[in-house]
């Protein structure tokens, strides 16, 4: 098969990459490198299946060609975190909402057999249903939880009109190896995984009692490549463990001091997704339990040794946007 994954160097991206060249498939990957890293690819750089494209997915006329002759996308290229989102609106606008419209018409216009779009749980915002299912009522908080979710509004406006087969995944808490090491205050396993390695304590938001819907990377690529391959279009379907965990089972995993800062506004006190439909649909369930994902994720602790450093202070400085504009 010949696939095309946009943001294929980033984290979930270049896990998908693995999963499909190890399966003796043709991969084509589209990333500009603005949060993906050449590194997460070296170890397939003499693969001849693989073909690295350098190029912004909004930019339609430098990405088009690279469509013809594949058979199914992955559009998991977007920009991520919160605060940037808040700082940055249009930068999100452009390249989640814009540049998923330029990706869609890439693929329409090479005849492309499916397109499974990166989807996100934030889209729910504070839900009152838990576990949370896909017809919950849609509450973004932020502009990235917005435009994450316009995105697969647009995916599936082009799968209606045009007749083109898509289907979106709303991810719940991802982590595992390669988990997002960016200057931007995002991804709690970079910031606490740095902290440890750096005999810092973590910074838990709030008492730490807040509980997350924690799905490793490998899982989550299992239910794109079922989804790909399924006959199945026009779904939304929730991708999670089905399972919660505290903030503060997470640390005592991981082992160390903690400092508690701040609670912030807009941020659900748990997320925990139904699972059902995609049970139902696609035959998935996670395999990976909670413990050895963290086991895993401290045998590949060197990954984040050169990830910036987090503290109390420096955190409260860059989520100060965070409080001015979330603060109801």
């Amino acid at each position: 098969m010949k696939y095309l994954v946009t943001g294929g160097a980033g984290f979930i991206g270049s896990h998908l990459v693995d999963r499909l060249l190890a399966d003796g498939n043709q991969v084509k990957v589209i990333d500009n490198f603005s949060t993906g890293r050449q590194e997460n690819l070296n170890h397939h750089r003499d693969n001849k299946n693989l073909t690295v494209i350098k190029a912004d997915i909004s930019d339609f006329d430098s990405i088009k060609t690279h469509f013809h002759g594949v058979e199914r996308v992955f559009h998991i290229a977007a920009l991520a975190d919160i605060v940037p989102s808040i700082v940055n609106p249009l930068d999100y606008y452009r390249a989640n909402v814009s540049g998923t419209a330029s990706v869609l018409e890439a693929a329409r216009l090479a005849k492309v057999k499916k397109l499974v779009y990166a989807a996100s749980s934030s889209c729910y915002g504070l839900p009152d249903t838990f576990p949370t299912p896909e017809s919950a009522e849609v509450r973004p908080e932020y502009p990235y939880a917005l435009t994450k979710y316009l995105g697969e509004q647009i995916v599936l406006h082009w799968g209606r009109v045009y007749k083109f087969p898509v289907v979106s995944l709303r991810l719940f808490n991802v982590y595992g190896p390669r988990t997002r090491t960016s200057g931007a205050y995002g991804a709690v396993f970079g910031v606490f995984l740095t902290q440890k390695l750096n005999h810092k304590p973590f910074t838990v938001v709030g008492n730490g009692k807040q509980t997350r819907d924690f799905i490793f990377v490998k899982d989550v690529v299992e239910a794109f490549v079922l989804a790909s391959q399924s006959d199945c279009n026009g779904e939304v379907m929730n991708v999670g463990s089905g399972k919660t965990y505290s903030v503060n089972y997470l640390v005592q995993l991981l082992g160390g001091e903690v400092v508690y800062i701040p609670k912030r506004p807009g941020e659900p006190d748990s997320t925990f997704a139904d699972i059902a439909k995609i049970e139902k649909l696609l035959s998935w369930k996670p395999k990976v339990s909670f413990e050895e994902g963290v086991n895993i994720m401290l045998e590949n602790i060197d990954y984040w040794r050169d990830a910036p450093v987090w503290t109390s202070e420096s955190i409260l400085e860059a989520t100060k946007d965070w409080f001015k504009y979330l603060t109801k």
